[in-house]
């Protein structure tokens, strides 16, 4: 380790050279309070900018004990510190001129999630802070006096005002950490008592647009009908009511635009936390619920999606099918069995978004096309299994098939975005309305059997692994795409990003043509449990720009890889 002063005489000596001497100063620098470590440098003005990080001890940051009481109050204060520090560092971002990306100061920007990423972590010794700097030049020549800028007279303020508990507004930092154990204690209770999803009075469902999260304005309140009214006691905040909805089957019906969609949406990201302000912070859904949709021309590998499949005229073996190009039932049958793969206990599915021959099959259809000439058994008529035998609730958005109404416990109506409870009134038309009989071939649980298939070139080939992130859709590893359009609750790219690390850490280490997906699967998540995200990451230092998915995604992801 180097002192600030060493620094400050390097950059000295390197001014006005060529912009290559820059990468003598890669190295961790004492500044006192904290240390300051230059983990990468980038090669030219115009390339993407060097990594830096900077490392404070737990006792000079100074956050009580409150603070890092558990994994999750620790992932909200994390989340919390960056937001602070990328606002502290926005100020200064480009006052340092020069050339291409010159002065550039950024980190994380991070959404309404609250998310566990690699630009801030809290170990059991230090608190980490990463991001990336333009190191300034005019033309190609190093302008060694705009860096000494950023490093002694910009960090050291946004550190200060961002990073030391001392400095910071205690009732804010408290808030974040009360919000957090709330919602920590809602999820517990969803088990306890039997609930999908918990939906608070008052929260703001609607979003502001299709590119923005943020809450809308001037948008009802959600109220929660009486039947389903729910009282909950929360640790900090005392007395919440909202609206239980019980595990078991679920339609939420209504009128075209009353906000059918605008539920289930807030619902597939009640996976996540949200932060304070948000409208949806108690939204709280089963943390393993997976939003499926049809998806026409998807790859599949060896999956059993005979629960759904069978008696293919071609003959095909549908216990252990394979294709290049699904077809929208064959995909979203796929889907749900490799959801369960991955220990999903909650399907949300929206109709608009489905296979129509695969969600139903109406009473004509079945008079005209008798079962023994349909290889499709119906979502329909396996629903019900899957949550008395597999344990698998759904909650289904419905706008235009009544036959849904039959197999349904609970019947939620969305009428001018107010939730209505219609279960009592919708079985009583069932009865007057009844559907031809038809039998389901007997459950039985699929085969999990899918095994990747290792790459045929040497482990040390750097350009076969590739990796090249493609924003929040895609990315390719080597010469191969892999397209996560449709798995809807990725809600940041930094996912995706970490996502095609952990494909390409399981190329690497863990794929070898014997262990199935389940596996290489299992021993990722001991790798991520003991070092996190940093642990599987390519490069010699971790990366500012991962953030931690969940198992659900994880497994989409290798199901979609070609291999």
């Amino acid at each position: 380790m180097f002192t600030s002063s060493h620094l400050r005489q390097q950059l000295s000596s390197i001014n006005r050279k060529s912009y290559p001497a820059y990468k003598t100063l890669k190295g961790t620098y004492d500044f006192g309070d904290y240390q300051l470590c230059i983990d990468h440098v980038q090669g030219d003005p115009f390339a993407s900018p060097s990594h830096i990080s900077i490392r404070i001890s737990r006792k000079l940051a100074g956050f009580p004990d409150f603070c890092l009481a558990s994994r999750e109050t620790c992932i909200a204060l994390q989340d919390y510190l960056l937001r602070k520090f990328e606002e502290q560092i926005a100020s200064y971002s480009f006052k340092a001129k020069g050339s291409g990306k010159s002065g550039l100061i950024s980190t994380t920007h991070c959404g309404q999630e609250i998310l566990e990423r690699t630009a801030c972590q809290i170990t059991a010794k230090e608190l980490i802070v990463r991001f990336t700097v333009g190191f300034p030049a005019n033309g190609r020549t190093i302008n060694a006096f705009e860096l000494e800028k950023i490093f002694f007279d910009f960090l050291p303020i946004c550190i200060q005002k961002a990073l030391y508990y001392k400095n910071l507004n205690k009732k804010s930092v408290e808030e974040v950490i009360f919000l957090a154990e709330d919602q920590m204690f809602v999820r517990k209770e969803l088990e306890k008592r039997n609930l999908a999803a918990f939906v608070a009075d008052g929260a703001i469902l609607p979003r502001q647009s299709g590119v923005s999260q943020k809450p809308m304005k001037n948008s009802i309140p959600f109220t929660s009908p009486a039947s389903l009214k729910t009282e909950l006691f929360l640790p900090h905040r005392g007395k919440l009511t909202g609206m239980g909805i019980p595990k078991g089957i679920t339609l939420i019906a209504g009128g075209g635009y009353h906000g059918k969609s605008t539920l289930l949406n807030a619902l597939e990201t009640g996976v996540y936390n949200h932060i304070l302000g948000d409208g949806r912070e108690y939204v709280i859904t089963d943390s393993t619920a997976l939003k499926l949709r049809s998806e026409d021309g998807r790859f599949i590998k060896d999956v059993d999606i005979s629960l759904f499949i069978n008696d293919l005229p071609n003959k095909k073996d549908t216990h252990c099918f394979s294709t290049l190009d699904a077809s929208g039932s064959t995909s979203q049958a796929a889907g749900i069995v490799e959801g369960m793969e991955a220990g999903t206990k909650l399907l949300l599915l929206d109709e608009d978004t489905s296979a129509t021959n695969f969600m139903v099959r109406d009473t004509f259809m079945q008079q005209v096309i008798s079962r023994d000439k349909e290889p499709i058994t119906p979502f329909l008529e396996r629903a019900r299994d899957l949550y008395s035998k597999a344990g698998i609730s759904t909650i289904l958005v419905a706008g235009s098939s009544g036959a849904f109404f039959h197999i349904a416990d609970t019947v939620i109506q969305m009428d001018s975005y107010k939730a209505l409870d219609i279960t009592e009134k919708v079985k009583k038309l069932c009865a007057e309305y009844p559907l031809l009989p038809s039998p389901a071939p007997v459950f039985s649980m699929p085969n999990f059997r899918r095994t990747m298939t290792a790459p045929a070139i040497k482990r040390d080939a750097y350009k076969e692994l590739k990796l090249k992130k493609q924003g929040k859709d895609s990315f390719s590893i080597g010469k191969e795409n892999v397209d996560l359009r449709y798995i809807e609750q990725l809600v940041d790219s930094e996912q995706t990003a970490a996502l095609g690390e952990l494909l390409r850490y399981a190329r690497e280490h863990l794929i070898d043509n014997k262990k199935t997906v389940s596996q290489v699967i299992e021993l990722l998540e001991e790798k991520l449990k003991k070092e996190g995200l940093a642990g599987i990451c390519s490069s010699s230092y971790p990366p500012c720009g991962l953030a931690m998915p969940r198992r659900q995604e994880i497994y989409s992801c290798f199901n979609r890889y070609r291999r």
